[in-house]
């Protein structure tokens, strides 16, 4: 199964609403849209997702952990490295519960299962990296550029997904006035999972999004990328110019 993050998908769009009510403080609505997230959820992975966020608002340990083991349940069905990285967090999420109820075996397992997931990303690709340069097959891409999202910040990684859509709407918001381009890159050395996106809004690193110390090869270049329409466009730098969160650099 080779499942895409999107945010144009009907239920993670209900819970990033659900989300921003978070924000807002306005719970009650957000806990609805959750709901509705859950009850309108088709598949496995629409299931998993929604699930999770109906759980963080159980008042009740016993609840929580229900609906966290149904978010767990579904996850697991999914073979795929879109959702795996998700499973240590959601077991963290389960052994808190059981710590809660006293059942200390049951915690410690769950612990246990968090813990194994941890590590370095075992993420194959294929790579992307969105961007308006026009570079050729055999460059390299390295650290040390300015942020996209807060033009003082020197970066010290280089970022990369292995979601095609993903590389594109960094391209689409990259600085300059060039032609927006995908390039098909391999790492050269380690790297890890992206801390800005994985555990934030989304359990795991749904985005499969990395960043390394050490240069991208570039192998190739992408043809094939969900396109930003103008009205995303604008919602996209309305975003940005009200995002006051930290770059975790």
């Amino acid at each position: 199964m080779d499942i895409k993050f999107s945010p144009n998908n009907a239920v993670i769009k209900l819970c990033m609403s659900g989300m921003s009510l978070e924000d807002s403080g306005r719970m009650e609505d957000a806990i609805s849209m959750f709901h509705k997230a859950w009850h309108e959820a088709k598949d496995d992975y629409e299931r998993f997702i929604a699930a999770y966020y109906v759980a963080r608002h159980q008042k009740e340990s016993a609840d929580k952990l229900k609906w966290m083991e149904t978010s767990l349940k579904y996850a697991l069905k999914i073979n795929d490295e879109n959702v795996k990285s998700a499973y240590s967090a959601l077991y963290l999420n389960i052994a808190e519960c059981y710590e809660e109820l006293c059942d200390s075996d049951n915690a410690k397992r769950n612990y246990e299962l968090s813990n194994s997931y941890k590590g370095a990303p075992t993420d194959e690709g294929p790579f992307y990296h969105g961007t308006k340069a026009d570079l050729k097959v055999g460059d390299l891409l390295t650290p040390g550029g300015n942020s996209n999202y807060k033009a003082e910040l020197k970066m010290n990684h280089i970022y990369f997904t292995a979601n095609a859509n993903g590389a594109g709407l960094a391209a689409a918001l990259a600085k300059g006035e060039g032609k927006e381009r995908v390039y098909i890159i391999e790492p050269t050395g380690e790297f890890e999972d992206d801390p800005n996106v994985t555990d934030k809004k989304f359990p795991g690193n749904l985005t499969r999004s990395y960043r390394s110390k050490d240069p991208l090869r570039i192998i190739g270049e992408g043809k094939e990328w969900a396109k930003l329409t103008s009205a995303e466009r604008r919602k996209w730098d309305e975003n940005l110019a009200e995002n006051k969160g930290e770059i975790i650099n």
